[in-house]
């Protein structure tokens, strides 16, 4: 069956709930997305398809979260080429809504607000990025909440995160706790290019040379993911050196945090052998292209 499209989130409801009367279905995946997808998104839509009876996709570029009206307008919008790939990976559903559907009344005067966790590392560079990324991904996932299918019992509802956004993840994982949204939050592991490159919709804007210098994020970081296996010290410093040393690159912020509260782990394990469990995040810029990447440490 050919994937379908839908604008509207009365439509969204309705075929969703035909599909798993349809299939006789017992569970329904997410994956919010703001398009100009690649293997990464591929890998997402993937496993929420493996996972579950009904698989959706949103495809939304969210105003809310672009701090420069440039930034929003340059966002690629590649909808057919989209659908395309989402067919191939067996998507039931695309999701695809103009701005007035998702904000009838213009921007909302009722945010979600991220709390004290999404003004570092990633919030600092983008203030307010985070709150309008929880508030959309809270109105996708009531959109996308699948209703009784027959059943007494509703289906299983998840959604399907890649946790190259680890601070995103993060946030959307405490916001659902927080606040009870019935469903479960699933994370999908960064899918990188041959080379090691962290798969972005911003790689595209890359120059050839731009792309070889940004190679100096994935190395570091396995750098101190090789440190973390074998129970060494971290040595923090030297790898930051590495990414500081290629001219294309400037640093961000390379540290080592909580993978639940991206705090700074309190013993930084730069003169101890590292022990536990904790994320490395890291973000830079290749020439105008903002990148992030992270990789996670556990001995």
């Amino acid at each position: 069956m050919a994937i379908q499209l839908v604008t509207t989130a009365a439509q969204l409801r309705a075929e969703s709930a035909r599909l798993l009367r349809a299939k006789g279905g017992s569970s329904q995946g997410l994956v919010p997305t703001m398009g100009a997808l690649h293997e990464g998104h591929a890998e997402l839509a993937r496993t929420a398809v493996e996972q579950n009876d009904v698989a959706v996709v949103s495809i939304f570029v969210n105003p809310l979260q672009f701090g420069e009206a440039v930034d929003l307008e340059r966002y690629p919008r590649t909808l057919d080429a989209d659908l395309a790939l989402l067919d191939a990976v067996g998507v039931d559903l695309v999701f695809a809504p103009e701005v007035q559907e998702v904000y009838p009344g213009g921007e909302p005067l009722v945010r979600i607000s991220a709390g004290p966790i999404a003004g570092k590392w990633e919030g600092a560079s983008r203030p307010g990025h985070f709150d309008g990324a929880l508030t959309v991904v809270a109105k996708l996932l009531h959109f996308g909440l699948p209703g009784a299918s027959g059943g007494v019992e509703l289906p299983a509802y998840r959604a399907y995160f890649g946790q190259k956004d680890a601070q995103q993840l993060a946030l959307v994982q405490r916001m659902v706790a927080d606040l009870n949204f019935p469903v479960q939050i699933v994370a999908v592991p960064i899918v990188r290019s041959a080379d090691g490159l962290a798969l972005s919709s911003r790689n595209r804007f890359l120059s050839a040379a731009e792309r070889e210098a940004a190679l100096v994020l994935s190395r570091a970081l396995r750098l101190i993911e090789d440190r973390a296996n074998a129970n060494q010290p971290l040595d923090l410093e030297s790898a930051r050196a590495l990414v500081e040393s290629q001219p294309l690159v400037e640093l961000d912020y390379f540290e080592v945090v909580d993978p639940l509260t991206l705090e700074p782990l309190a013993e930084n394990c730069r003169d101890t052998p590292f022990r536990g469990e904790a994320l490395a995040i890291i973000a830079a810029t290749a020439g105008p292209v903002r990148l992030i990447d992270n990789v996670p440490l556990n001995s």
